[in-house]
Formats: structure tokens, sequence, C-alpha cells
């Protein structure tokens, strides 16, 4: 077990470079298998999960290099064989169901555990299981979960039950190789879902539609190799801006798409920060109001999350601990998932003025002076959510569990000494 251990109460200042998106680079693993040719993955973040999933592609008879020091990973499936997935491996990771389409469009079988990953509510898999349905495929939940093409996958006119990422990736993976038209209505169209169908339009995929929530996919026999640069994530690069402004620091993100950040940069100027755009850079100066700002018409002023464009979830936490260190009151609402605010009960330890009203709001007053208290972090988002407010807090805090923070954040303590954080790492 990891343990991070920090001093709060020295803003962070400096510039970083965004790392590669894990919710992008993921699936382009399990992407890469469609192929017998290699697929070469730039900008790749080493963390847990992305370790987890080339371990996967490994035991599956995949041919893996991975160059952790050049962000770099080359797969190629021509060694693919085995359809069962490793139970170790892919019970840590959600993103393990992302194998069952490409085992199925090359070998016509797939079996594993069902996946893990945070625990941060109810994760339907009702979008996979239709969509594999629909394109050909048989399923059985047992555990474990089986899927079968007792002949080849067919193209099929679909309509999500929800405009699920990883279902969205799934059928999008699996309808690139089957015969005939496919169309995906009510897709996910996340930034790293637009990146997964370019790595696929570079494999020699015939994708229509990129970007909007209505794909068009005309099936081809085969795909080849490509080279492909991983998007900047825009939950990382969200996160550092998050703990700069609410430990009052200066911090510049390089290497970004503006255009990602529209309804995160009205997130942070609902709390009175404002966010400087670059070409490919994102900017929090110290110079902020740091005032909450009302509703127009009154009523207290709330930050929700949607799916995209909307504020995404995965910054919801950390958006709480900025909340606590600017003035004002603000209600958040979380949609998505009713255990993302469990973790407010630890930032009230720590001296927060919140209140939960139920798994899915809680209200926020601040500025309030944290203090360092020990804690475990309970899942990716959340871990660096208290990170943040350890950050802001008065004394030395100490976060265990913070190999699930790894999952999600590349070399985080040295990125955060980069920017003057007292903070480093105890193992055992």
């Amino acid at each position: 077990m990891s343990t991070l251990r920090m001093t709060g109460g020295t803003p962070l200042r400096g510039t970083l470079a965004a790392s590669g998106n894990k919710n992008a680079a993921l699936p382009m693993i399990a992407a890469a298998l469609l192929t017998d040719q290699p697929v070469e993955l730039t900008r790749v973040p080493d963390i847990g999960d992305v370790r987890t999933m080339l371990a996967i592609a490994h035991a599956l008879g995949a041919d893996v290099e991975w160059h952790p020091d050049q962000q770099r990973a080359v797969i190629s499936g021509r060694g693919l064989h085995a359809h069962r997935l490793p139970a170790d491996e892919s019970a840590r990771i959600r993103a393990s169901i992302l194998f069952a389409a490409p085992l199925l469009a090359r070998l016509g079988h797939a079996e594993m555990p069902p996946p893990g990953g945070d625990v941060i509510g109810r994760r339907r898999l009702d979008t996979h299981l239709y969509g594999l349905r629909k394109l050909g495929a048989t399923a059985d939940f047992g555990p474990p979960f089986r899927f079968t093409v007792p002949n080849r996958l067919h193209g099929a006119d679909l309509l999500l039950p929800e405009a699920s990422v990883t279902g969205t990736a799934q059928i999008l993976m699996a309808a690139v190789l089957a015969d005939g038209e496919t169309t995906i209505a009510n897709a996910a169209c996340e930034p790293h879902i637009q990146d997964l169908a370019r790595l696929l339009v570079e494999m020699g995929a015939e994708i229509k539609g990129i970007g909007g929530n209505l794909l068009r996919i005309h099936g081809v026999p085969e795909l080849h190799g490509a080279t492909h640069r991983v998007s900047a994530d825009f939950s990382e690069a969200g996160s550092y801006l998050a703990a700069a402004a609410a430990t009052g620091g200066d911090l510049t993100i390089t290497g970004i798409d503006p255009t990602h950040y529209r309804m995160i940069r009205r997130g942070f100027a609902r709390l009175g920060i404002e966010l400087k755009t670059g070409p490919d850079s994102l900017r929090v100066p110290a110079d902020q109001t740091r005032q909450i700002q009302p509703s127009p018409g009154g009523g207290m002023p709330v930050i929700d999350d949607g799916i995209w464009p909307q504020f995404p979830t995965d910054l919801m936490s950390v958006m709480i601990v900025l909340a606590t260190q600017v003035s004002g009151t603000v209600l958040f609402f979380e949609k998505m998932y009713e255990s993302r605010m469990y973790f407010v009960d630890r930032l009230v330890d720590m001296g927060a003025n919140a209140v939960i009203c139920d798994p899915h709001r809680a209200v926020i007053s601040g500025p309030s002076q944290l203090h360092g208290i020990t804690l475990n972090s309970p899942d990716i988002r959340a871990g660096m959510a208290l990170l943040s407010a350890a950050l802001c807090a008065q004394g030395e805090s100490r976060i265990h569990n913070a190999e699930l923070i790894d999952r999600g954040y590349p070399a985080i303590e040295h990125r955060l000494r980069s920017l003057g954080a007292q903070i480093t790492r105890e193992e055992g």
C-alpha cells in the first residue's frame, strides 16, 4: 500500500504538460487487437490502468512493447489466440470489458470476469449487451461473462439506451469489422470517443459523424496498423487547475485542446475563478475574485454534471474542494453516480462547511480553513480531491491507498513537487 504524505499551505505555481487521456488510451489498447499489424500509441500515460490493460493484451497473445519513459506503447495482435481474459487483471479495471469486441471480431469468442473499477455507484452494462447482441453476438452474463458470435458480426441500426462511453467504444470497435452498415444513435461523443474513432479511421475503418451523437460505420474486411498520438486528458488538466486555484496558485497546463474546456471554464467561473486560454494552453492566474457567482434571478447557484458536452462528472470532486476555498454557497448536483459524494464526509472531518443533502447533492459554503488528517483514498477522483484538500490544509496529511490515485494520475507526487508542493510517498 502506498501513502502520500504532505504538508499543506503552499500555492501551486508553474507549468505542466498535459498527460494523455486515460479514457482514450484504454480502449485504444483493446482496439489494437482488431488487426494483426502493429499499432503504435504515443503520449500514453504511465498509470496503473494502462499497465493493467497492456498486461491483459499480452496475456491474450499480443506482443506488447511498453516504454513508459517515452510514453509509448506498441501492440501487435498477430499472435492473438486466447479468448479468456486473466481473472486478476480483469477484475481490477472496468475497461477490461472492452476486449470483448476485438476478441469476437478476431476469434469469435470472449470470456471474462465481471469488470472491476471504482465503486462510485451503479455502472450499467446494458449498452454493451444490447449493442453486441444487435450485431450478432450471444451473451451469457454468468459469471463469468461469455460472448460468442455464431457466424460473423453484422451491421445493425442501434439506438443506445444511454450515451454510455464504454458502451459506445465497445459497439464502435465491433461495428468496424462487421458485415454491412451500422448506425449508432445516442452515441457518446466525449473527446476520448472521438479520439478512438480517429484511431480506427487511421487503421482503415470507415466512420462518419465523429464528434456527434449519430455515428455511421461501414464495415470493412480488415484493419491495418497505425501510429497515433493520444489526446490530452482534460480530467487530469482540470484537476490540477482546480488544485492550483484552491491553493491560491498560478498554473499553466500546456498541450491541450481549448475547445474541450468550454463547460469546465464555465464551472470555474461560477466559483469566481477565470481560466485564461492560449492556443494550446489554459492558465489559472493567482489574482482571482474567488467569489461564487449568484444565479440570475436569485436562488442558490448550482454546479451539475451531465453527458458531454455538459460539465464532466470526473471533475465534480475536485470542484467541491475548490468550493471550500472560495467565498459563498453553492449546490453540487451529481446526476450520474450515487456514490460520488461520499468523500465529502472526509472534507467535513478536515473542517469544511459542507452538508450532504442526499447521495446526489451537497451544499458547500466557503471559505473554510482545512486542517490535515490521515485518510484513505476511496477511488481515483475522490482521491485526487482529498489530495487537493490536503494541499490547502494547515499541517500534515496522509492519504493511504494512493495506488488508486495512480490509476488516473501519472507521477502524481513528482508533478506536484515540480509545482512547489511538499509531498512524499511512503511504501508498505
